[in-house]
């Protein structure tokens, strides 16, 4: 009687990113007039969300940590590793996808710009709210994070970036263009995990974890209704 072939497995290798939003930030003053989002600091929230995710990520042994030139992003890897003595690495390529100026929309397509803005249909020569197209947003942030995982020195990634970001980087991971970004939300605060292969395909654990509100309480709003609700009371309105 013959016995069964002994099967040898070795499981795969797998590299974790903790790809994060930053936190809360007020893009609009009291009068409603935007503040520069190059220089807009979290808010009393934005610090609290930042510090439930703090805690959150308080057992992972990060290694190496990655953020955006913008102050909200810095501002809220800081707060997610402190005390760790962990370098925070600057990355221009990952800042958000940048608006031009509110006052060039007209006042009667000002509703279809904000709350059509990450809408299906997209392609590379849609513009954010008149400012940069999706394609410079593609062509910028893909080869960066690409890059990130070709090197392979570190075992567990921080990356704090933006919603825009997050969006083309969980897309890239799903195998989707930027007709993916529609349907994927990133709450103030959130946290997406990926596993990434050696070869570099990546495998979605987790996406739009609000440590702060694990059942998401109140987050009825997409980021940018609730933008252009602020800026609606800014301007006077409902």
């Amino acid at each position: 009687m013959s016995m069964p072939t002994t099967v040898s497995w070795s499981p795969p290798r797998r590299r974790r990113v903790y790809l994060v939003r930053h936190g809360d930030v007020s893009y609009f003053d009291a009068q409603g007039r935007p503040v520069r989002p190059g220089t807009v600091a979290l808010n009393a929230e934005g610090r609290r969300q930042a510090e439930a995710g703090a805690d959150a990520l308080a057992a992972v042994p990060i290694d190496r940590v990655v953020v955006s030139d913008l102050a909200r992003s810095i501002e809220t890897a800081a707060i997610l590793t402190a005390g760790r003595g962990l370098k925070l690495e600057i990355f221009e390529a990952l800042r958000e996808i940048q608006p031009g100026r509110l006052a060039d929309i007209p006042a009667t397509t000002t509703a279809e710009a904000f709350l059509g803005a990450f809408s299906g249909g997209m392609d590379r020569d849609v513009r954010f709210l008149g400012g940069e197209t999706f394609g410079s947003l593609m062509d910028r942030v893909l080869p960066c994070f690409l890059s990130l995982l070709a090197d392979m020195a570190w075992r567990h990634l921080l990356i704090v970036a933006h919603g825009g970001v997050n969006r083309l980087i969980l897309a890239h991971a799903l195998g989707r263009g930027l007709d993916g970004i529609g349907a994927l939300e990133q709450d103030p605060g959130c946290l997406n995990i990926l596993d990434v292969a050696d070869d570099g395909r990546c495998l979605v654990r987790l996406v739009n974890h609000t440590p702060y509100n694990p059942v998401k309480t109140g987050l009825e709003l997409t980021t940018m209704e609730r933008l252009f609700q602020q800026y609606c009371q800014g301007q006077g309105g409902s």
